[in-house]
């Protein structure tokens, strides 16, 4: 039985084996044929592309697609110059609301206000009309509960917190976000996820990697990551491979769908909440060097557990304490699975921010992918910003850095770690080209590859990322008229409008 085609024709097509090429057909979930429109073959029907430039579409490789879909309905914290500014936003949104509603809201980030004291809980409650509230921190780390969370909830102080300043830290701020993410249905949820991935259509996003980390405050996690599975399966809308967070859970995340156990399961913090875990004491708080979350032998019996069960396992390590954590672990498990084995399951690293040339030559040796953020560098990288404060001016300008780690040929995938960076592809690529620190930026083409065929790479799929016969027909229509990528030279310059976007052949968004 044949399958349709479909041609897409009269414009560009930024393809690898055919420069020139101006059309390609579409059979099915596969690029059946590229070339020049005049050679095409017959198709069952047409497109016409109008001039416009067919390139491969993004992969985002880390995000948390209900907290997108909340940020993009509801109330987001971020672009604030004061805690004030924040709270009569918080203020203005909550008089809308029912009175028994929750107000629960993520991205402040006290670094950007004249003064960075956080609000007490006492403020911020007030500002949501003594409804129950909690507020996320950007860096998805730390929060502030207002009191009528912590008084219902006492169990939130045996928890790992600060009491002293009212932020929740560590399993206090992951049990209290649970908490009331365990009061809105999976249905809602699902619909909040939904416009999540509407959005990243019209990105020119055809995949979409999810980091679900469950904690036992919200027993309906599991149902909620296997429904953003099965979104994803639906033809209307980008890929939804899900990574679960949970600690030698590997049968579990295989039963939920998963492509792979780990990825946002945390051996380390944040920068921002200075519980990313260095080898070298914070430059704004010498008592601190962060936290270590798991141990060597943690890491390498998750790492154990995944091989037995087939599926790849992923990591949060910001810190370079953490990464080599990590690479720690590898070698305890390289020990007992072979090294070959362990390259070929492609594991990961979420975010290794921090890393020296040891560290990279680790990484090369173990067939590690870095799943990293050019957005973090653009808000709080360079002499001035966030990291600078936090680890002094030179560690600020060495750290994510992708020339580096592209030079010694680690495989690096782009994504937002959306809601704390907005889903933005053309932005992440731009960041890379333009990171702080000259010495670090990524030629516009390399950086363009991360954010595609770097994605699939590091899921392990080869057939993907490329507009080549025989690969998967994911790819994103510009309003772009030449044959090559934009010139990226203006990190200011507008990012090119999606036109189109196809995924495993099916068109699942069309500017109108």
């Amino acid at each position: 039985m044949s399958l349709p085609t479909t041609l897409w024709r009269g414009g560009r097509v930024l393809s690898p084996t055919s420069p020139d090429a101006t059309a390609l057909l579409v059979e099915g979930e596969r690029i059946a044929w590229v070339g020049p429109e005049g050679e095409a073959p017959s198709a069952d029907r047409t497109v016409d592309l109008d001039g416009a430039l067919a390139t491969p579409a993004f992969v985002d490789s880390h995000v948390h697609l209900t907290g997108t879909g909340a940020s993009l309905e509801g109330l987001h914290l971020a672009g604030f110059g004061s805690a004030r500014e924040m709270l009569d936003a918080v203020a203005s949104f909550a008089r809308a609301l029912p009175p028994e509603a929750i107000v629960h809201a993520h991205g402040w980030d006290e670094t950007a206000w004249d003064d960075p004291t956080p609000p007490s809980p006492a403020e911020v409650e007030r500002a949501a009309g003594g409804r129950p509230t909690y507020l996320s921190r950007a860096c998805g780390h730390v929060g502030i509960a207002g009191p009528r969370v912590l008084a219902e909830h006492p169990e939130l102080h045996t928890l790992d917190h600060d009491t002293g300043s009212g932020l929740l830290r560590r399993m206090a701020h992951r049990a209290a976000r649970g908490l009331l993410q365990a009061a809105v249905p999976v249905s809602q949820r699902l619909e909040t996820a939904r416009a999540a991935l509407d959005r990243a259509a019209s990105l020119g996003i055809a995949a979409l990697v999810e980091h679900t980390v469950p904690v036992a405050t919200d027993p309906r996690a599991e149902d909620e990551f296997a429904g953003l599975i099965a979104l994803g399966a639906e033809a209307g809308r980008p890929a939804v491979y899900g990574w679960w967070g949970e600690l030698c859970a590997a049968e579990k995340a295989r039963d939920l769908g998963a492509h792979g156990c780990g990825g946002d399961l945390s051996v380390d913090g944040s920068l921002g909440a200075r519980t990313a875990c260095l080898r070298a004491p914070y430059s704004d708080d010498e008592s601190t060097r962060g936290t270590r979350y798991l141990t060597e032998e943690q890491i390498r019996a998750h790492l154990a557990d995944c091989h037995r069960v087939g599926l790849s396992a992923a990591f949060h390590a910001i810190g370079d304490a953490a990464v080599a954590t990590v690479l720690d672990g590898l070698d305890l498990a390289e020990r007992i699975i072979g090294l070959d084995e362990i390259r070929r399951a492609r594991h990961r690293i979420e975010h290794a921010e921090l890393l020296d040339t040891e560290l990279k030559a680790r990484l090369v040796h173990h067939g590690v992918h870095l799943s990293v953020q050019p957005a973090f560098d653009a808000a709080w990288g360079g002499a001035e910003g966030m990291y600078a404060a936090r680890l002094g001016r030179a560690a600020a300008l060495e750290a994510n850095p992708f020339a580096a780690l592209a030079g010694v040929g680690v495989p690096l995938a782009f994504g937002s770690d959306s809601p704390v960076t907005p889903l933005d592809p053309w932005g992440g690529v731009k960041a890379a080209v333009h990171h702080h620190n000259p010495r670090l930026r990524l030629a516009p083409a390399t950086a363009f590859t991360a954010a595609t065929r770097g994605g699939w790479r590091a899921l392990g799929i080869d057939d993907a990322g490329t507009l080549s016969p025989g690969m998967r027909a994911d790819f994103a229509v510009w309003d772009l008229t030449g044959p090559a990528l934009p010139e990226l030279s203006d990190p200011e310059a507008p990012a090119p409008r999606c036109l189109a976007t196809v995924a495993a052949g099916h068109r699942i968004y069309q500017h109108a």
